[in-house]
């Protein structure tokens, strides 16, 4: 329930004055953010290999190594090379050859390997704390069948990457009421501490969120892994979890849930006690007519220290809390999105302050429901404090929200061209459906702010049969429970109807909180305003959950090359095309493969495969190539590789000295007369 605040005043008029001058900034704001982007990644992703992909070599390799965009955990089977029956063919000792910003592993091979084609499976975990894996082949000396299947599934998919997503999605609820609810207690309503509904409500949030927690530290090892749940007990993996950062996490948290549970018990304890009996005591005290001046001045001066006993406790229970929740929300934050990539030291900041507000809004809403649902006695001052609370938590949400979706975006065009992008439209959407019904939640706030404060009492209750006066020993037979001084209640010795009393006397309480909750119209369309608020949060929710799992834009524009004119290069990462040919004779048509590595200004590989119309390599006369750029006159500087296999040609040393698009013209002659060129414009960067 968000808006600006709930009662008609002077703040609140220039509140609303400055909202349409804070939605400029913000989109200003957001403009030159995307305007300023830069490269950089958050999933990592491989950006090269040794061997590479489809490549045929005249030897076989001592090793295979890979190259990846960012740091990944690995294991010593993380890499596993297969012959064509599918056997083994690495020594299964996983090479650390990281150096600087290169990161690379790799894993030796066994000497003696036979001519074939041979596939490369790996498996890492991002840095960001996802899964992710591939295959590739490569042939030594020509390609040749083989009975190895390239896996289609992805890591962490599969029943067990459904258990892991519903925990997570388990642990963000449950943090969110946690943190939600304690805070609307603090800052709210004080007296909502000693309220039963309020406190099943957090005490099952942290329960929640535990378990969540403890489910996502034993499935780690299968979800990262083979996706077996058997794999769960595996304690040599959950060792291996244990030394992650994400495993670090998950523990630093179920400690942090410990002293949440000490806080807890202070807030529900004794805290608790104290504000519930501070008011009646003190009322007390203020109304003995007979008590002396100097006894109402003690007794006053005894208020005034309890009342600041009170605050301080507040206080106290109120930094405690926000130290223990910003610390749960660390544990996100220093292991996830914004943990790597750009700006790491700004980004890290940002999520906990972002998982803060969203809690402290949606959390709050969720207190708010049941504090409307299941307490009659709710002050209105309450629903006016909340409402100030969820605008300040929604401003740290929008100013948070716009640098997450910069750093993780990057262009515009990857906020419609992207998964990533796309759950962040809709999210967005959820979000302004979430305000729109929440400026009706402020109509009735600020209704209940005018209404006069009225005396709520109980409504007089369905009339008791005569048997029933007389065992529970009341002289009123309407239900007024109005009970005889001289006689005291007793209990029928039969159980059964012992039993039917108390259903009896349950469903009259019940129907007369239903009562007093629902006499005041204003009170009631506030509630059914709040349902409509929390219905969209949890969809909110779910969807961020899936977001925080998504591959970012800005990461998927840079694998796939987008944004740019022409075939453009991503920085480090070889340019691979596909030239169609026919030359117009006999077996004249056919394919060019061609791989520039790295694909940018200086020196680099070419690698071109050739093959004829029926896929099988296509052993050439002659294959030249010459690179142009029009737009430097620069060109055409011819280059002639060298054969390495049959159908496979390379070349060293290829220099672009500018950046530019290039245009690559490959000639191919098939007989003595028949020949064609071909040719593809690309970026080099």
């Amino acid at each position: 329930m968000t808006a600006t605040a709930p009662a008609p005043s002077a703040a609140r008029t220039r509140a609303t004055a400055l909202l349409p001058r804070l939605a400029l900034v913000l989109a200003a704001l957001l403009a030159t953010l995307f305007t300023a982007a830069s490269p950089a990644t958050a999933h990592a992703a491989l950006t090269a290999s040794d061997p590479k992909d489809g490549a045929v070599v005249a030897t076989a390799p001592a090793q295979v190594t890979l190259s990846f965009s960012e740091q990944v955990a690995l294991g010593d089977d993380s890499i596993r090379v297969l012959d064509p029956q599918g056997r083994r063919v690495d020594t299964g000792e996983l090479r650390d050859m990281c150096s600087g910003n290169t990161v690379r592993y790799g894993t030796a091979l066994h000497t003696g390997l036979p001519d074939g084609t041979y596939t490369v499976a790996w498996q890492a975990v991002s840095a960001d704390s996802h899964p992710i894996s591939g295959a590739f082949t490569f042939s030594i000396g020509a390609p040749s069948a083989t009975d190895v299947t390239l896996p289609t599934a992805q890591a962490g998919g599969g029943p067990v990457g459904i258990a892991y997503g519903i925990a997570r999605y388990a642990a963000y609820a449950g943090f969110t009421v946690l943190v939600g609810g304690a805070a609307f207690i603090l800052l709210c309503w004080r007296r909502g501490a000693a309220e039963r509904p309020l406190q099943k409500l957090v005490v099952r949030a942290w329960v929640t969120l535990t378990t969540a927690t403890l489910v996502m530290l034993v499935l780690r090892t299968p979800y990262t892994g083979s996706g077996k749940f058997a794999d769960a007990f595996d304690l040599d993996g959950l060792r291996a979890v244990l030394e992650t950062k994400t495993g670090a996490s998950l523990v630093s948290r179920l400690l942090l849930l410990g002293a949440a549970a000490l806080f807890v018990a202070v807030l529900f304890g004794v805290y608790a006690r104290r504000v519930q009996g501070a008011g009646p005591e003190e009322e007390a005290l203020s109304s003995e007519g007979h008590a002396s001046e100097g006894h109402e001045e003690e007794a006053h001066k005894e208020a005034d220290a309890e009342a600041r006993a009170t605050n301080d406790l507040t206080f106290g229970l109120a930094i405690g809390g926000a130290v223990v929740a910003g610390g749960i929300a660390a544990t996100w934050a220093l292991s996830e999105h914004a943990s790597t990539g750009i700006q790491p030291g700004i980004a890290m900041p940002a999520d906990i302050l972002h998982l803060l507000a969203v809690a402290t809004w949606l959390g709050g809403l969720a207190a708010l429901l049941v504090a409307l649902h299941k307490v009659p006695g709710m002050e209105r001052a309450a629903v006016r404090r909340f409402s100030t609370v969820a605008f300040v938590s929604v401003l740290v949400l929008a100013v948070t929200g716009v640098y997450q979706s910069w750093r993780q975006l990057g262009s515009w065009s990857a906020l419609t061209g992207t998964d990533y992008g796309q759950l962040l439209l809709v999210k967005v959407g959820l979000v302004a459906v979430l305000l729109g019904i929440a400026y009706l939640s402020r109509k009735w706030t600020a209704r209940l702010a005018d209404a006069p404060e009225a005396t709520e009492a109980a409504p007089a209750e369905v009339a008791k049969p005569d048997d029933v006066s007389r065992e529970t020993g009341s002289d009123d037979v309407d239900g007024s429970d109005v009970s005889r001084e001289t006689e005291p209640v007793t209990v029928p010795a039969d159980p059964e109807r012992a039993a039917q009393l108390a259903r009896q006397r349950a469903a009259r309480e019940s129907a007369r909180e239903k009562q007093v909750r629902d006499a005041d119209p204003n009170r009631a369309g506030l509630r059914r305003s709040v349902l409509a608020e929390a219905g969209i949060a949890v969809i909110l929710l779910a969807v961020t959950t899936v977001l925080t799992s998504t591959e970012p834009g800005r990461t998927v524009e840079q694998e796939a090359g987008r944004g740019s004119a022409g075939a453009t290069a991503v920085p480090d990462r070889a340019i691979k095309i596909t030239l169609p040919f026919d030359t117009g004779g006999q077996n004249g048509k056919g394919s060019v493969r061609l791989e520039l590595d790295p694909g940018r200004v200086g020196a680099n590989t070419l690698h071109l495969w050739a093959d004829s119309s029926d896929g099988k390599p296509f052993d050439l006369p002659e294959i030249k190539v010459a690179f142009t750029l029009p737009a430097k006159d620069i060109g055409p500087l011819p280059l002639v590789p060298e054969q390495a296999a049959p159908g496979h040609w390379t070349a060293s040393g290829v220099q672009l000295p500018l950046a530019g698009e290039w245009r690559i013209d490959v000639t191919v002659r098939t007989s003595d007369i028949d020949q064609t060129t071909v040719q593809k414009t690309v970026k080099i960067g």
